[in-house]
């Protein structure tokens, strides 16, 4: 049985937003986890082919003046239309590296989920204030949540 495929679409402009990426792939490659791929690609290069192959994904994206990141947000722009049918119904997850309180920006990202009618797996992660390590650790159980859940079945 082919493995199921876990995407994310995060963008990472800064070395702790990479962090969190590495974090959240760390997770979702835990080494009890055999039965998922993990792929990441940055919102500008990801394509709706990587939608389309994927069985769930996770959205990340900085708070830019209380909205999505551009990148996220041109993601979804070329993405939108192309996935709108057949990915229906798609497991998703969403962090947010927010300076204020990542409200704005969870709204907006939420308002075009469901638009796509993707079903959340769990509450979005927002990652607020200054810079904490803790922040890591809740990555990587965002995304061992997300791998464990899509190989159990679960979503």
């Amino acid at each position: 049985m082919p493995n199921k495929q876990l995407l994310i679409v995060a963008h990472a402009p800064s070395d702790n937003t990479r962090r969190l990426v590495n974090a959240v792939i760390e997770g979702a490659s835990h080494p009890d986890i055999q039965g998922v791929t993990v792929t990441w690609k940055p919102p500008l290069e990801a394509q709706p082919e990587d939608v389309l192959q994927a069985d769930a994904i996770i959205l990340g994206t900085t708070e830019n003046l209380g909205y999505m990141s551009g990148a996220l947000k041109d993601f979804f722009d070329r993405c939108y239309y192309p996935v709108l049918e057949e990915k229906q119904g798609l497991p998703c997850a969403l962090y947010i590296r927010a300076g204020l309180d990542g409200t704005g920006t969870r709204r907006a990202v939420q308002s075009i989920v469901t638009g796509l009618r993707w079903q959340w797996a769990q509450e979005p992660v927002v990652f607020k204030g200054d810079w904490q390590d803790l922040f890591i650790d809740q990555a990587q159980e965002l995304g061992l949540t997300m791998a464990a859940g899509l190989e159990a079945g679960i979503f």
